[in-house]
Protein backbone atom coordinates (compact mmCIF):
# COMPACT_ATOMS: atom_id res chain seq x y z
CA UNK A 1 0.00 0.00 0.00
CA UNK A 2 0.99 3.66 -0.29
CA UNK A 3 1.58 5.66 2.87
CA UNK A 4 3.13 8.83 4.18
CA UNK A 5 6.04 7.61 6.28
CA UNK A 6 7.94 9.83 8.71
CA UNK A 7 11.56 8.61 8.79
CA UNK A 8 12.84 11.46 10.97
CA UNK A 9 12.26 15.14 11.64
CA UNK A 10 11.37 16.74 8.31
CA UNK A 11 11.84 13.48 6.42
CA UNK A 12 8.35 12.57 5.25
CA UNK A 13 8.01 10.33 2.19
CA UNK A 14 5.07 8.98 0.22
CA UNK A 15 6.14 5.43 -0.47
CA UNK A 16 5.08 1.83 -0.84
CA UNK A 17 5.03 -0.16 2.41
CA UNK A 18 3.62 -3.47 3.58
CA UNK A 19 0.02 -3.55 4.67
CA UNK A 20 -0.32 -3.83 8.47
CA UNK A 21 -0.09 -7.28 10.01
CA UNK A 22 -3.03 -7.64 12.36
CA UNK A 23 -2.69 -8.64 16.00
CA UNK A 24 -5.35 -10.28 18.11
CA UNK A 25 -8.33 -7.98 18.59
CA UNK A 26 -7.48 -5.81 15.59
CA UNK A 27 -9.16 -5.14 12.27
CA UNK A 28 -7.82 -3.69 9.05
CA UNK A 29 -9.46 -0.38 8.16
CA UNK A 30 -9.32 0.83 4.57
CA UNK A 31 -8.80 4.56 5.06
CA UNK A 32 -11.30 6.72 3.17
CA UNK A 33 -10.56 10.12 4.71
CA UNK A 34 -7.89 11.49 7.06
CA UNK A 35 -7.60 14.95 8.54
CA UNK A 36 -4.42 16.85 9.35
CA UNK A 37 -4.32 17.94 13.00
CA UNK A 38 -2.35 20.97 14.14
CA UNK A 39 -0.26 18.62 16.29
CA UNK A 40 0.87 16.74 13.16
CA UNK A 41 2.92 19.73 11.98
CA UNK A 42 5.43 19.92 14.88
CA UNK A 43 5.48 16.11 14.98
CA UNK A 44 6.59 16.01 11.35
CA UNK A 45 8.77 19.11 11.06
CA UNK A 46 10.05 20.03 14.53
CA UNK A 47 9.95 17.37 17.23
CA UNK A 48 9.60 14.02 15.54
CA UNK A 49 7.50 11.11 16.77
CA UNK A 50 7.97 8.53 19.52
CA UNK A 51 9.52 6.19 16.99
CA UNK A 52 10.66 6.23 13.37
CA UNK A 53 9.68 5.21 10.81
CA UNK A 54 6.04 6.03 11.59
CA UNK A 55 2.88 6.62 9.58
CA UNK A 56 1.25 9.72 11.14
CA UNK A 57 -2.45 10.58 11.12
CA UNK A 58 -4.89 10.11 14.00
CA UNK A 59 -8.06 11.69 12.56
CA UNK A 60 -9.43 9.19 10.07
CA UNK A 61 -12.37 7.08 8.96
CA UNK A 62 -12.90 4.20 6.60
CA UNK A 63 -14.31 0.73 5.98
CA UNK A 64 -13.31 -2.45 7.82
CA UNK A 65 -11.69 -4.71 5.25
CA UNK A 66 -10.39 -7.60 7.35
CA UNK A 67 -10.55 -8.99 10.88
CA UNK A 68 -7.92 -10.98 12.76
CA UNK A 69 -10.40 -12.89 14.92
CA UNK A 70 -13.44 -14.83 13.77
CA UNK A 71 -15.48 -13.12 16.47
CA UNK A 72 -14.88 -9.74 14.84
CA UNK A 73 -15.72 -10.71 11.27
CA UNK A 74 -19.14 -9.05 11.56
CA UNK A 75 -17.28 -5.71 11.42
CA UNK A 76 -16.12 -6.41 7.87
CA UNK A 77 -17.75 -3.98 5.45
CA UNK A 78 -18.88 -1.54 8.13
CA UNK A 79 -18.16 2.17 7.80
CA UNK A 80 -16.31 3.34 10.88
CA UNK A 81 -14.75 6.21 12.77
CA UNK A 82 -11.65 5.58 14.85
CA UNK A 83 -10.81 6.63 18.41
CA UNK A 84 -7.02 7.00 18.17
CA UNK A 85 -6.05 6.57 21.84
CA UNK A 86 -5.40 2.94 22.74
CA UNK A 87 -5.70 2.54 26.53
CA UNK A 88 -3.93 -0.11 28.57
CA UNK A 89 -7.24 -0.86 30.37
CA UNK A 90 -5.29 -1.77 33.51
CA UNK A 91 -4.16 1.49 35.17
CA UNK A 92 -6.18 3.43 37.76
CA UNK A 93 -8.01 5.74 35.26
CA UNK A 94 -8.74 2.81 32.93
CA UNK A 95 -10.29 0.86 35.79
CA UNK A 96 -12.75 3.76 36.09
CA UNK A 97 -13.33 3.77 32.29
CA UNK A 98 -11.54 7.14 32.11
CA UNK A 99 -9.51 5.93 29.16
CA UNK A 100 -8.55 9.40 27.98
CA UNK A 101 -6.36 9.68 31.10
CA UNK A 102 -4.68 6.28 30.70
CA UNK A 103 -1.19 6.26 32.21
CA UNK A 104 0.23 3.77 29.68
CA UNK A 105 -1.59 4.45 26.44
CA UNK A 106 -0.54 3.98 22.84
CA UNK A 107 -1.78 6.28 20.10
CA UNK A 108 -2.48 5.83 16.42
CA UNK A 109 -0.42 8.25 14.36
CA UNK A 110 2.09 9.21 17.05
CA UNK A 111 3.16 6.07 18.94
CA UNK A 112 2.09 3.52 16.33
CA UNK A 113 1.15 3.72 12.65
CA UNK A 114 -1.91 5.81 11.86
CA UNK A 115 -4.18 6.86 9.04
CA UNK A 116 -2.12 8.66 6.38
CA UNK A 117 -2.09 5.40 4.43
CA UNK A 118 -4.22 3.06 2.40
CA UNK A 119 -4.91 0.85 5.42
CA UNK A 120 -4.49 1.03 9.20
CA UNK A 121 -4.58 -1.64 11.91
CA UNK A 122 -7.08 -0.62 14.59
CA UNK A 123 -8.21 -2.40 17.78
CA UNK A 124 -11.84 -3.35 17.32
CA UNK A 125 -12.68 -1.67 20.63
CA UNK A 126 -11.58 1.67 19.11
CA UNK A 127 -14.17 1.54 16.33
CA UNK A 128 -17.49 3.30 16.17
CA UNK A 129 -19.95 2.54 13.40
CA UNK A 130 -21.03 5.53 11.35
CA UNK A 131 -24.70 6.45 10.92
CA UNK A 132 -26.16 5.88 7.46
CA UNK A 133 -25.50 8.85 5.22
CA UNK A 134 -22.60 10.23 7.24
CA UNK A 135 -19.75 11.16 4.90
CA UNK A 136 -16.24 9.84 5.51
CA UNK A 137 -15.00 13.44 5.46
CA UNK A 138 -17.30 14.27 8.37
CA UNK A 139 -16.26 11.10 10.18
CA UNK A 140 -12.59 12.08 9.87
CA UNK A 141 -13.50 15.07 12.06
CA UNK A 142 -15.05 12.99 14.85
CA UNK A 143 -11.87 13.15 16.92
CA UNK A 144 -11.48 16.97 17.01
CA UNK A 145 -15.24 17.36 17.45
CA UNK A 146 -15.15 15.05 20.46
CA UNK A 147 -12.20 17.01 21.88
CA UNK A 148 -14.26 20.20 21.72
CA UNK A 149 -17.30 18.49 23.24
CA UNK A 150 -15.19 17.01 26.04
CA UNK A 151 -14.01 20.48 27.07
CA UNK A 152 -17.55 21.86 26.93
CA UNK A 153 -19.08 19.03 28.95
CA UNK A 154 -16.31 18.91 31.57
CA UNK A 155 -16.56 22.58 32.48
CA UNK A 156 -20.37 22.75 32.31
CA UNK A 157 -22.02 25.63 30.47
CA UNK A 158 -25.57 26.88 30.95
CA UNK A 159 -27.54 28.50 28.16
CA UNK A 160 -27.50 31.87 29.91
CA UNK A 161 -23.76 31.93 30.63
CA UNK A 162 -21.59 34.62 29.11
CA UNK A 163 -18.85 32.59 27.46
CA UNK A 164 -15.51 33.41 25.83
CA UNK A 165 -13.41 31.36 23.42
CA UNK A 166 -9.82 32.46 23.06
CA UNK A 167 -8.40 30.94 19.89
CA UNK A 168 -10.39 30.46 16.70
CA UNK A 169 -8.57 27.48 15.27
CA UNK A 170 -10.30 24.18 14.57
CA UNK A 171 -11.09 23.37 18.22
CA UNK A 172 -12.25 26.92 18.97
CA UNK A 173 -14.54 26.94 15.95
CA UNK A 174 -15.96 23.53 16.84
CA UNK A 175 -16.54 24.73 20.39
CA UNK A 176 -18.51 27.64 18.99
CA UNK A 177 -20.69 25.28 16.93
CA UNK A 178 -21.41 22.94 19.84
CA UNK A 179 -22.03 25.76 22.31
CA UNK A 180 -24.53 27.33 19.91
CA UNK A 181 -26.20 23.96 19.40
CA UNK A 182 -26.45 23.62 23.20
CA UNK A 183 -28.35 26.90 23.39
CA UNK A 184 -25.54 29.23 24.50
CA UNK A 185 -25.95 32.61 22.81
CA UNK A 186 -23.58 35.07 24.52
CA UNK A 187 -20.31 33.78 23.04
CA UNK A 188 -17.35 36.13 22.65
CA UNK A 189 -14.54 34.92 20.41
CA UNK A 190 -10.93 36.12 20.26
CA UNK A 191 -9.05 35.49 17.04
CA UNK A 192 -6.18 36.87 15.00
CA UNK A 193 -7.14 36.32 11.37
CA UNK A 194 -9.64 37.97 9.04
CA UNK A 195 -10.50 34.51 7.73
CA UNK A 196 -11.49 33.39 11.22
CA UNK A 197 -13.81 36.34 11.58
CA UNK A 198 -15.47 35.67 8.22
CA UNK A 199 -15.88 31.99 9.08
CA UNK A 200 -17.45 32.72 12.45
CA UNK A 201 -19.85 35.26 10.99
CA UNK A 202 -20.82 32.65 8.41
CA UNK A 203 -21.55 30.28 11.30
CA UNK A 204 -23.81 32.83 12.98
CA UNK A 205 -21.56 34.95 15.20
CA UNK A 206 -22.52 38.62 15.27
CA UNK A 207 -19.66 40.95 14.37
CA UNK A 208 -19.71 42.72 17.74
CA UNK A 209 -18.96 39.41 19.47
CA UNK A 210 -15.61 38.97 17.66
CA UNK A 211 -12.41 40.57 18.96
CA UNK A 212 -9.37 40.84 16.69
CA UNK A 213 -6.50 40.46 19.17
CA UNK A 214 -4.10 42.14 16.75
CA UNK A 215 -5.73 45.43 17.66
CA UNK A 216 -4.98 45.01 21.39
CA UNK A 217 -7.16 46.13 24.28
CA UNK A 218 -8.76 42.70 24.76
CA UNK A 219 -9.51 43.15 28.47
CA UNK A 220 -11.30 46.45 27.93
CA UNK A 221 -13.12 45.12 24.86
CA UNK A 222 -14.69 42.29 26.85
CA UNK A 223 -15.39 44.36 29.95
CA UNK A 224 -17.26 46.89 27.81
CA UNK A 225 -19.57 44.07 26.69
CA UNK A 226 -20.07 42.35 30.06
CA UNK A 227 -20.86 45.31 32.32
CA UNK A 228 -17.32 45.28 33.67
CA UNK A 229 -17.46 41.82 35.28
CA UNK A 230 -16.19 39.44 32.59
CA UNK A 231 -17.55 36.09 31.44
CA UNK A 232 -18.93 33.14 33.37
CA UNK A 233 -16.95 30.56 31.37
CA UNK A 234 -13.65 31.09 29.52
CA UNK A 235 -12.21 28.52 27.10
CA UNK A 236 -8.46 28.99 26.62
CA UNK A 237 -7.66 27.25 23.32
CA UNK A 238 -4.23 28.72 22.54
CA UNK A 239 -1.84 27.45 25.21
CA UNK A 240 0.23 30.61 25.70
CA UNK A 241 1.07 32.37 28.94
CA UNK A 242 -0.49 35.65 27.83
CA UNK A 243 -3.79 33.98 27.01
CA UNK A 244 -3.79 32.18 30.36
CA UNK A 245 -3.39 35.59 32.03
CA UNK A 246 -6.18 36.91 29.81
CA UNK A 247 -8.45 34.08 30.97
CA UNK A 248 -7.87 34.88 34.64
CA UNK A 249 -8.35 38.61 34.07
CA UNK A 250 -11.53 38.23 32.04
CA UNK A 251 -13.41 35.59 34.04
CA UNK A 252 -16.05 36.88 36.42
CA UNK A 253 -16.23 36.18 40.17
CA UNK A 254 -17.23 32.56 40.73
CA UNK A 255 -16.51 31.84 37.06
CA UNK A 256 -14.86 28.89 35.34
CA UNK A 257 -11.80 28.57 33.14
CA UNK A 258 -11.25 25.57 30.87
CA UNK A 259 -7.68 25.03 29.64
CA UNK A 260 -7.84 23.38 26.23
CA UNK A 261 -4.81 24.57 24.26
CA UNK A 262 -1.58 22.56 24.17
CA UNK A 263 1.13 24.68 25.87
CA UNK A 264 3.71 26.26 23.59
CA UNK A 265 6.18 26.77 26.46
CA UNK A 266 6.46 27.27 30.20
CA UNK A 267 3.47 28.83 31.92
CA UNK A 268 3.57 31.16 34.92
CA UNK A 269 1.46 33.79 36.66
CA UNK A 270 2.47 37.00 38.36
CA UNK A 271 1.34 37.27 41.96
CA UNK A 272 -1.29 39.92 41.14
CA UNK A 273 -2.83 37.63 38.50
CA UNK A 274 -2.64 34.47 40.61
CA UNK A 275 -4.43 36.21 43.48
CA UNK A 276 -7.50 36.63 41.28
CA UNK A 277 -8.02 32.86 41.22
CA UNK A 278 -8.58 32.40 44.98
CA UNK A 279 -10.07 35.83 45.58
CA UNK A 280 -12.62 35.49 42.79
CA UNK A 281 -13.08 31.82 43.65
CA UNK A 282 -12.45 30.76 40.09
CA UNK A 283 -12.65 27.14 38.99
CA UNK A 284 -9.79 26.15 36.69
CA UNK A 285 -9.99 22.82 34.87
CA UNK A 286 -8.03 21.07 32.17
CA UNK A 287 -9.35 19.06 29.25
CA UNK A 288 -7.49 16.30 27.44
CA UNK A 289 -8.71 14.20 24.54
CA UNK A 290 -12.28 12.85 24.83
CA UNK A 291 -14.33 10.08 26.38
CA UNK A 292 -14.79 6.90 24.38
CA UNK A 293 -16.36 4.17 26.48
CA UNK A 294 -18.56 2.52 23.83
CA UNK A 295 -21.57 3.81 25.79
CA UNK A 296 -24.24 6.27 24.68
CA UNK A 297 -23.08 8.75 27.32
CA UNK A 298 -19.57 9.27 25.95
CA UNK A 299 -18.36 12.27 23.94
CA UNK A 300 -18.23 10.39 20.64
CA UNK A 301 -21.87 9.35 20.87
CA UNK A 302 -22.78 12.94 21.79
CA UNK A 303 -21.16 14.08 18.54
CA UNK A 304 -22.58 11.25 16.42
CA UNK A 305 -26.12 11.93 17.63
CA UNK A 306 -25.92 15.59 16.65
CA UNK A 307 -24.50 14.83 13.23
CA UNK A 308 -27.09 12.13 12.61
CA UNK A 309 -29.88 14.54 13.58
CA UNK A 310 -28.26 17.26 11.40
CA UNK A 311 -27.88 19.59 14.37
CA UNK A 312 -24.15 19.98 13.63
CA UNK A 313 -22.55 20.21 10.18
CA UNK A 314 -18.76 19.79 10.42
CA UNK A 315 -18.37 19.99 6.64
CA UNK A 316 -18.63 23.77 7.00
CA UNK A 317 -15.11 23.75 8.41
CA UNK A 318 -13.46 21.65 5.66
CA UNK A 319 -11.46 24.07 3.53
CA UNK A 320 -9.25 21.64 1.58
CA UNK A 321 -9.87 18.13 0.25
CA UNK A 322 -6.77 16.60 -1.32
CA UNK A 323 -5.91 13.22 -2.82
CA UNK A 324 -3.88 11.23 -0.31
CA UNK A 325 -0.85 11.33 -2.59
CA UNK A 326 -1.02 15.16 -2.57
CA UNK A 327 -1.40 15.50 1.19
CA UNK A 328 2.06 17.05 1.56
CA UNK A 329 0.55 20.19 0.06
CA UNK A 330 -1.70 20.37 3.10
CA UNK A 331 1.22 19.87 5.49
CA UNK A 332 3.04 22.77 3.84
CA UNK A 333 -0.03 25.04 3.94
CA UNK A 334 -0.31 24.49 7.68
CA UNK A 335 3.42 24.73 8.33
CA UNK A 336 4.07 27.84 6.24
CA UNK A 337 0.65 29.54 6.61
CA UNK A 338 0.56 30.17 2.87
CA UNK A 339 -3.24 29.93 2.65
CA UNK A 340 -6.23 30.34 4.91
CA UNK A 341 -7.35 26.96 6.20
CA UNK A 342 -9.39 25.26 8.90
CA UNK A 343 -9.54 21.52 8.29
CA UNK A 344 -7.51 19.87 5.54
CA UNK A 345 -8.61 16.35 4.60
CA UNK A 346 -6.82 13.71 2.54
CA UNK A 347 -8.96 11.21 0.64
Amino acid sequence: MKAWVLHGIGDLRFETVREPVLKDGEVLVEVKAAGICGSDIPRIYQNGAYRHPLIPGHEFSGVVAEAKDAGNEDWIGRRVGVFPLIPCRECAPCRKSQYEMCRNYSYLGSRRDGGFAGYAAVPVRNLTELPAGMAFTEAAMLEPMAVAVHAMRRIGVSAGDKTAICGAGTIGLLLFLFLREAGVRNIYVFGNKDFQKRTLMGLGLEEDFYCDVRKGGMDQWLMDRTNGVGVDVFFECVGRNETLVQAVNQTSFGGKIMLVGNPSGDMGLEESVYWKIPRNQLTVKGSWNSTFTEEESDDWHYVLTRIKEKRIDPSQLVTHQLPMEALEQGFHIMRDKTEDYIKIIGE
